[in-house]
């Protein structure tokens, strides 16, 4: 069975196939006095990309409820230009789990890409209140698309 977890892109390629939710490059402030860029401003990068997917299939507002699993499995660099990629892979009543990965370009030639991040995190649909709220049908988003 294939999953977003077993579908690799080849060495030193982006996913095929997909769009980024989003490419963001970080700058020095971003990072600590080495240029290796701060581990928190990256999770704040992979949960905007996650809560896109999330937002479209709640049909509006979402909340992060939960950080089911991160990994750095590559250091990220001022001036890497990251694609961050996010895929729903469980949806619940009120929830949405999206599976999130991140690459980096390490130069402007695009010859050197790695994963630099994946994570997997939980959304909830909220209401006005902010209270959780039940998701909508499928159907209902798909006939007004």
């Amino acid at each position: 069975m294939t999953t977003a977890e077993n579908t690799a892109p080849a060495p030193n390629r982006l996913p095929e196939g997909k769009m980024p939710q989003l490419r963001v490059m970080p700058a020095p402030a971003d990072a600590n006095v080495y240029g290796d860029v701060f581990g928190g401003w990256i999770m704040s990068q992979v949960d905007i990309a996650g809560s896109l997917p999330a937002t479209r299939r709640a049909n509006g507002r979402v909340a992060t409820i939960a950080v089911n699993s991160f990994l750095f499995k590559n250091p990220v660099f001022v001036g890497d230009l990251l694609s961050i990629y996010a895929d729903i892979v469980k949806v619940g009543n009120t929830s949405i789990t999206v599976y999130v990965e991140v690459y980096a370009e390490r130069n402007r030639l695009q010859t050197d890409i790695v994963k630099v991040t994946e994570a997997t995190l939980t959304y909830v649909a909220t209401g006005p209140d902010r209270k959780p709220r039940q998701l909508p049908p499928l159907e209902s988003l798909i006939s007004h698309n």
